[in-house]
Formats: structure tokens, C-alpha cells, sequence
């Protein structure tokens, strides 16, 4: 059975082909190609060798076998997904803008996408090593979040350790409920993948200093880290902290990197791989992922991530 699993939104993604096209304008889109946020962490992981699962829900439609096709083909545990005949395949649609900014507009809460109950975690297995939990997957509707955190209740007293990314914009915060949900994970939390916008919002603290402190107040935590996009990222423990710069590429598409940053770090992990070889892990399967279109598209495998430490110029 699976060592990593996650449980979130399955989703089909759209996009403009070129920049400054907004979606309010007739135009040409790309797509589908398969998405959402856990599903991109865990088809990442198990691209990289490791036994992976997801737990989440798509309709009975063509995007549904999208997806469940993309993940299958790369040997990620399709069979605590449900596909639903009342609903279709949650959809989100991306433009970007020559400023480096993007905007989405997403086509998923009402959708079976937020359907799934906790399953039995006997019906994981008993190889879970990590529950990864994505903040969009929390944020996307309450009752979805709530199964979230049972299931991780329960895998927490099983002695699985939870890695999360938050993924969270600010007017969330404001959620109390939202907020809830974020520190109770936040309590559990073995490896923390925040950016810096969003490791100063969770902890309430002004500085990225006093942040990281307050963070390591919670006992279970042992690796922080915190992404920074083209600037790279720095890993803390308890006893260091390492900075790494970014492979360079062209980007086609930056979406999608910081899951497959997640998910190559906690294969790191897995491996028995210090901090350092770790993020060198993320960071050149985030590069190749942003080097082609599509969220899940990139020239990723076991391969290639080494051959991008080595220096070799894939990307």
C-alpha cells in the first residue's frame, strides 16, 4: 500500500496559450490537462519512485478519465477516488499576464470534487508514512475540510506524519472557521511549506524571524520550509537553516511548481535524504515543471531531478 497519501481536489485546468488575455475576452484556450493542487503533490511522488494515493471524487465525464487516466499511468493509487453520475469534473481556468501575475477562476466546490468522506484508514494500508494536506483543499468547502482533518485525527494516532502546504490568500484568514481548521493542522504538523506571505499570517508574528520561532513552539514540526518562487527557498530545523537558489529555465507555466516542490521534498524524506539533498530534490522538479505548459506536464522522473542536480541542462 500507499506511504504518502493526500485528500483533495481533483480538477481539469484551462488556460490561455500566450499571456494578457484575460478570460472576460473570446480567445483560444489550451487544455485539459489534468490539476488541482493534491493531485499535482502526488503524481510527483510517485513520478519519483514512491508508492502514492489520493483520496477525491470527479464526475462520471471525459475530464473525470482525464485525470484518473494521467494518474494511473503514473502509478498513483486511484482507488479511493469516486466517480459520481450526479455531477461533473471540477474545472479551473488560468490566464497570466505579462506582470508575472495570473488569474483563475475555478469551477470546483459545488462539484464532486468536495464530495469524498474519510475513508476507513484501514483501507490505506499500513505503510502510511505521510499525509500530505493542502490549505485550498481545507478552504474549498467546510464540510470537505472537515473530513480532511478526521482522516487526519486519525492517521496523526496511527503515528503518520502530516506535511502541509497552506495555500491560503489572506481574506481567508478572516474566516474563523478557516482559521480553526489551518492551527489544528498547524498542531500536527511534522513539515511546514509555506510562502512568506503566508508563514506571517498563520503565526501572527511581523517578522519571518519571530514566525519561524513561534512555528517551533509546536513540538511535532521538524523541517520548515519556506518558498519563495524564482528567489529559491531556505529549510529550517532546529538545529540549521540552508538557503538554495533555483535551476534555471524558461518558464512555460509556473503552475503546479510548488506541488511538485512538495512532493520531491517529502520523497527526499523518505529517503532518508538530508535537508540539502532534499531541496535540491524540490527545486530541479519544480524547475522541469515549469517548463512546460500544463500543471502536472514536465519532464519529470527519478531521471531527470538527478541529471538537473548533476548540472545537466534539461530544462
Amino acid at each position: 500500500m500507499a506511504e504518502v497519501w493526500t485528500m483533495g481536489e481533483l480538477l481539469c485546468e484551462v488556460m490561455r496559450p500566450e499571456v494578457d488575455i484575460p478570460l472576460d475576452k473570446a480567445g483560444v484556450f489550451h487544455g485539459p490537462f489534468p490539476s488541482g493542487a493534491p493531485a499535482i503533490f502526488i503524481d510527483t511522488v510517485a513520478r519519483l519512485g514512491h508508492s502514492a494515493g489520493i483520496i477525491g471524487g470527479t464526475g462520471n465525464d471525459d475530464f473525470g478519465k482525464n485525470i484518473l487516466d494521467r494518474l494511473k499511468k503514473d502509478g498513483v493509487d486511484c482507488s479511493l477516488i469516486t466517480q459520481y453520475d450526479d455531477g461533473t469534473t471540477g474545472v479551473a481556468f488560468v490566464t497570466y499576464f505579462s506582470d508575472g501575475s495570473r488569474r483563475f477562476l475555478y469551477h470546483f466546490p459545488d462539484t464532486p470534487a468536495t464530495r469524498p468522506k474519510a475513508p476507513d484508514i484501514k483501507m490505506l494500508g499500513n505503510d502510511v508514512k505521510y499525509f500530505h494536506i493542502m490549505g485550498c483543499s481545507l478552504m474549498a468547502k467546510r464540510e470537505f475540510g472537515l473530513e480532511i482533518l478526521k482522516l487526519m485525527r486519525e492517521l496523526v494516532d496511527k503515528g503518520v506524519k502530516i506535511s502541509f502546504d497552506p495555500n491560503i490568500r489572506p481574506e481567508l484568514m478572516k474566516d474563523e472557521n478557516v482559521s480553526k481548521m489551518i492551527h489544528e493542522v498547524m498542531n500536527c504538523c511534522s513539515v511546514f511549506l509555506p510562502g512568506v506571505s503566508e508563514l506571517l499570517m498563520i503565526s501572527g508574528r511581523d517578522t519571518v524571524e519571530d514566525s519561524i520561532k513561534a512555528c517551533f513552539e509546536n513540538n511535532t514540526l521538524e523541517a520548515l520550509v519556506l518558498k519563495n518562487g524564482s528567489e529559491g527557498c531556505t529549510v529550517y530545523s532546529r538545529e540549521e537553516s540552508i538557503s538554495l537558489g533555483v535551476y534555471p529555465v524558461n518558464v512555460k507555466d509556473p503552475t503546479g511548481a510548488g506541488d511538485c516542490f512538495d512532493g520531491a521534498f517529502i520523497c527526499g524524506l523518505l529517503e532518508g535524504k538530508d535537508l540539502m539533498t532534499s531541496a535540491k530534490m524540490a527545486s530541479a522538479a519544480a524547475s522541469l515543471n515549469t517548463a512546460e505548459l500544463g500543471p502536472m506536464e514536465g519532464n519529470l522522473s527519478r531521471d531527470t531531478v538527478e541529471r538537473v542536480i548533476a548540472g545537466e541542462s534539461l530544462i
